[in-house]
């Protein structure tokens, strides 16, 4: 039997270590760039470390981190390489350290683990790609405001049940989806908060007998705050992809309603909005076919981030305490649900901002029991208990005309109904959003900047 040998293990099955190491090799080439951040760190700390005689001096720490850099562009640029008998992004780098500085590049582990270095590499990586989702989410929002704002108070049958209920606007309906995806954005804050604190030290989650300075790691990487308990440092694993994870399954769910709506809308029957061709697909039998397959997709595509989510949280469920090979899976099921809200959200601000409204399909949409909550209304400004004008309307709905939308429309005038939208609210918000994003996106370039100098 044929073994391979690696940087930990003398000798491993080959058939043992393809299973164990799992999707590692390619999951974790987009950890190469964090990896190297955490290292640069921790390597700054240990040549700080108030001992007689140092564990790596300045110097030496120095050279690392130049080195580190270098790696960390080969990265970026695609020709880094992680092989299986690497097992991961940890062992490639120490792998490639070594190769250029001898043993200086085999003390770079001093006091670590792939525990806690693992963690803190998902954690930058997660605040990056947080920060990334956060201003998708934002254009999205913005392209919608925006699809409001161009058609106005075009009148559109409000819906409940999906049966016709009350007069509102192609405006309200545009804004009240980007509210909604805005909101999300405060989830992804949530989480943005929770994975924003370092768990590097931490070890294997029992420490080691070393001088660590891990505040020193937590201002070089730009973390918040430290985990303090090394022990909960290393429980964190897996719970931080099931936050992340739950925070995209509730913006895909919010963005699966709107998808729905648009298929809905865009139908003949409704035929309120229209879909470009480009965005749509055809049948390979009725040559008359245009599908609305994206957008069906997005509605695949939130159940299955959900899935994901359900996945982390099953994995999670009854394991006992410290580190355990489950949480290897963790990692893939995160960067497959970012994967997927990223793209769903840059695809649906393309198609909201390629739909047609037609204003006129919009308007005969409206029937006459659509007024028949403004007509009984109008009988209450006239006198009548409102239960007795409900009645009066109910029990002669065939008394209903038709009546004009656009008067309906701008009759309600009240903070945030057809006739009071605050555009400047939501301009307000988005400017905040953006405004909190470049500061962190530029915080974090500086603290790569000096990791690498």
């Amino acid at each position: 039997m044929k073994t391979k040998k690696t940087i930990t293990d003398n000798t491993v099955d080959p058939d043992i270590l393809t299973y164990t190491v799992g999707d590692d090799p390619v999951l974790d080439l987009r950890l190469a760039v964090w990896d190297c951040m955490g290292t640069a760190a921790h390597v700054t700390m240990l040549s700080e470390m108030p001992l007689k005689t140092p564990i790596i001096t300045q110097a030496e720490a120095t050279e690392v981190r130049r080195d580190l850099g270098r790696i960390a562009a080969s990265a970026q640029d695609g020709h880094f390489e992680i092989r299986v008998e690497d097992q991961d992004v940890h062992m490639a780098v120490e792998r490639l350290l070594t190769e250029k500085l001898g043993d200086l590049g085999k003390k770079i582990h001093t006091g670590r683990s792939r525990n806690d270095q693992v963690a803190v590499d998902v954690r930058l990586h997660m605040k990056d790609e947080l920060l990334a989702a956060e201003s998708e989410t934002a254009e999205l929002a913005a392209a919608l405001c925006a699809f409001g704002r161009q058609a106005g108070r075009i009148p559109l049958v409000g819906r409940t049940h999906l049966q016709p209920a009350m007069p509102s606007s192609v405006e309200m309906w545009a804004t009240g989806h980007a509210e909604m995806i805005l909101d999300q954005i405060e989830n992804l804050e949530a989480a943005y908060r929770l994975v924003d604190r370092n768990p590097l030290g931490s070890a294997a989650g029992y420490g080691v007998p070393l001088p660590l300075n891990r505040a020193r790691t937590t201002e070089l990487l730009g973390f918040s705050a430290t985990i303090h308990n090394v022990f909960g440092a290393s429980m964190a694993r897996g719970e931080c992809e099931a936050a992340v994870l739950s925070a995209l399954a509730q913006l895909m769910a919010v963005l699966s309603r709107l998808a729905e709506d648009l298929i809905l809308f865009s139908m003949p029957e409704f035929a309120y909005f229209k879909l470009p061709r480009a965005y749509c697909t055809g049948s390979s039998i009725m040559p008359q076919k245009f599908n609305p397959d994206v957008l069906e997709l997005v509605r695949s595509k939130a159940a299955q981030v959900l899935g994901l989510q359900t996945a982390a949280l099953s994995l999670l469920h009854a394991m006992p305490g410290g580190y355990n090979r489950d949480l290897q899976d963790c990692k893939g099921l995160y960067m497959r649900g970012l994967d997927i809200t990223r793209t769903t959200l840059r695809i649906l601000a393309k198609v909201v901002s390629g739909v047609t409204v037609d204003a006129d399909k919009c308007r005969a949409g409206f029937t006459p029991g659509v007024f028949a909550t403004d007509v009984a209304l109008r009988l209450v400004a006239q006198g009548t208990p409102w239960r007795d004008a409900y009645h009066e309307v109910r029990d002669h709905l065939e008394r209903l005309s038709e009546e004009d939308p656009d008067a309906a429309v701008n009759a309600k005038t009240h903070e945030g109904t057809t006739g009071g939208i605050d555009e400047g609210l939501y301009a307000r918000r988005l400017a905040t959003v953006a405004q909190t994003i470049q500061t962190r996106q530029k915080a974090f370039a500086q603290c790569r900047e000096r990791l690498f100098a």
